[in-house]
């Protein structure tokens, strides 16, 4: 074959291997996505030209210096914005526009992007462009990402892709597993700069806020596990103590946290609630015992109790996409 026509050739095989392992990293981090469209697609299907296109009709468009620039300044952003360079060649916001496009004519009324924070920049003008094409700016939200910084026993792990030493996702899930994985990334607004204690991680320990919520979980099984009758009740009046109530109270504002977070887009709140739940379930059985052979009522409530924790703690972890263990 041909050499130029092999490196083309090649490069297409490569890319859609490389595709497919990312895809699977991300399904063993169950994460995994509906719909895969390329850069590349929207070039080959015309996209990008037909976004210009409209922009050129609407009067958006002039050129300077042989490069296409877009009148950002009038539509929000600090300057105009140049979509094709001197060369011929779109910049990184030409089929941006397109994609977000795209979107749009799919029928999809709201956007959500997750960007990096060091994109703040590009919001006005990916709103100037919606706003240009008559679309409702508002209707796009972006999310942006603050760095992660990974640290080991106190020193942060130094990372370079120039060097050669990134940690990829699938090394930090082969080293402290799925559950860690996701918790600790999950447990901080995305806002907010992260320090991600590997160490911390992979501890068996009450330390390790993950480990210490699905043992909370496991230990509820455990108990219910080992009992062998009890009546189901409707009345809980005894479930009166502190402790008691205050697991009560907890319990009884799950639906209202997880519409918050749902609202807000912060499953860091799920988090938050869910390992103040263990908490309050690990100070309540340290202080109660759940069968009391002289008083079958007061048993019964507390096994009812128990057992309205255990499905709560479970379904915080579902909605996180991490497992409810019986076992540890």
């Amino acid at each position: 074959m041909d050499k130029e026509d092999a490196i083309k050739e090649l490069s297409e095989i490569a890319k859609l291997l490389e595709l497919d392992r990312i895809k699977e990293v991300l399904k063993n981090y169950r994460c995994e996505f509906d719909s895969w469209i390329s850069e590349t697609w929207i070039r080959n299907e015309g996209l990008v030209e037909k976004a210009i296109n409209q922009l050129n009709e609407k009067g958006y468009l002039y050129e300077k210096e042989d490069a296409l620039w877009f009148k950002t300044s009038e539509l929000g952003d600090d300057k105009d914005r140049v979509l094709r360079k001197s060369n011929g060649l779109y910049t990184y916001l030409a089929p941006d526009i397109a994609n977000h496009i795209y979107k749009f004519e799919r029928g999809y009324d709201v956007l959500v992007d997750i960007w990096g924070a060091d994109h703040h920049g590009y919001i006005p003008r990916m709103k100037a462009a919606l706003k240009a094409l008559d679309y409702n700016p508002d209707n796009l939200i972006v999310d942006l990402n603050q760095i992660v910084r990974m640290m080991d026993n106190g020193q942060e792990v130094k990372m370079s892709k120039r060097l050669g030493n990134a940690l990829s996702l699938q090394d930090l899930i082969d080293d402290i597993g799925v559950d860690a994985a996701r918790y600790f990334f999950l447990s901080k607004a995305l806002d907010t700069h992260m320090d991600f204690d590997l160490g911390l991680a992979r501890s068996k320990s009450n330390d390790n806020p993950i480990y210490y919520i699905q043992y909370a979980y496991a230990r509820i099984c455990s108990v219910l596990n080992n009992i062998k009758e009890y009546d189901e009740v409707n009345d809980f009046s005894l479930l009166n103590s502190e402790k008691e109530i205050d697991l009560l109270k907890h319990i009884a504002s799950f639906n209202e946290i997880i519409e918050d977070a749902a609202i807000t887009r912060a499953p860091n709140k799920i988090c938050n609630y869910v390992y103040k739940l263990a908490n309050y379930f690990h100070s309540f059985y340290g202080a109660h015992k759940i069968i009391d052979e002289d008083n079958k009522d007061l048993t019964n409530q507390r096994i009812a109790l128990i057992k309205a924790c255990a499905i709560t703690i479970k379904n915080a972890l579902d909605l996180l996409g991490i497992e409810a263990p019986e076992h540890m």
